[in-house]
């Protein structure tokens, strides 16, 4: 799995596998695991904040779970490194969305039906096409790429906000 963000290393990993919700948990709940915390102006008593705002990753995951090409036989996957976590969909932006499009709020849903059913409260869902705009507001050290050549959609998020 290490080539497949293009390193040979990689801290953890996780491939999400069943039920929508359940893929959803285990996917958050390892990344908030894996995710460094900070005290960010608490006390010494506090057991601090993820160094990465929950929001952040919460609103990719659920793009990535909702906007994933079913068709494509693969799980999305979550590679931890000590600089980034990089969270792969299976499959490209459909249509004529982009990378530039998607940070102004365009939308083209590749799975109406599953959206529908997410919204109703199986996910943290709160809104066509502002979950990338609220993720990058929360942390603006995400790069997107829509790897043509792969089929892959990744999102990789910078640790101690810088890019790589």
């Amino acid at each position: 799995m290490g080539g497949f963000t293009g390193e040979d290393e990689y801290g953890d990993s996780l491939d999400c596998e069943g039920a929508l919700r359940q893929v959803y948990d285990d996917a958050f709940a390892f990344a908030m695991r894996n995710l460094r915390r900070v005290q960010a102006g608490q006390s010494v008593n506090s057991t601090g904040v993820p160094e990465v705002p929950r929001i952040v990753f919460e609103e990719l995951l659920v793009n990535a779970l909702l906007h994933r090409d079913y068709l494509v036989s693969a799980p999305v996957r979550l590679v931890i490194d000590d600089d980034k976590l990089v969270l792969s969909s299976p499959g490209n932006l459909p249509n004529n969305l982009t990378v530039p499009k998607i940070l102004a709020g365009n939308t083209n849903i590749r799975n109406p039906v599953l959206t529908s059913f997410a919204a109703k409260g199986v996910l943290p869902y709160r809104g066509l096409g502002s979950g990338v705009a609220r993720a990058v507001a929360a942390w603006p050290h995400i790069e997107l790429v829509d790897d043509r050549e792969a089929g892959w959609f990744r999102a990789t998020i910078w640790r101690h906000g810088r890019a790589g």
